[in-house]
C-alpha cells in the first residue's frame, strides 16, 4: 500500500503553518489535498497559486462552470471532492 507522510496542522511550523493558517481562514480547515503537499511548503504554495489562478482568475468560464469541471474530473479520477 502506498502512503505519503504528512504534517498535521497542529505540528506545522514556519512557512507551512502560515499556509495552513491561511487555509483555515479561507475554508475553515486544512483539506487533505494540502496536507499531502506538506513536506514541501514551496510546492504547496505554488499549487495554491495555480488553483487560485484557475478558479478565481479571469476566464471565459463562470466560477460555477469551473467548479463543475473540477467535480466531474475528480469523479472521473475516482477522487473524493
Amino acid at each position: 500500500m502506498s502512503w505519503i507522510r504528512t504534517i498535521a496542522p497542529a505540528q506545522a511550523t514556519g512557512a507551512l503553518k502560515e499556509l495552513y493558517d491561511a487555509a483555515i481562514r479561507r475554508a475553515g480547515r486544512v483539506f487533505q489535498i494540502l496536507q499531502v503537499q506538506s513536506q514541501n511548503p514551496r510546492a504547496l504554495e505554488t499549487s495554491l497559486e495555480l488553483y487560485k489562478a484557475l478558479m478565481h482568475g479571469p476566464s471565459p468560464l463562470s466560477r460555477r462552470q469551473r467548479e463543475l469541471i473540477a467535480v466531474v474530473v475528480s469523479r472521473a479520477n475516482d477522487c473524493h471532492y
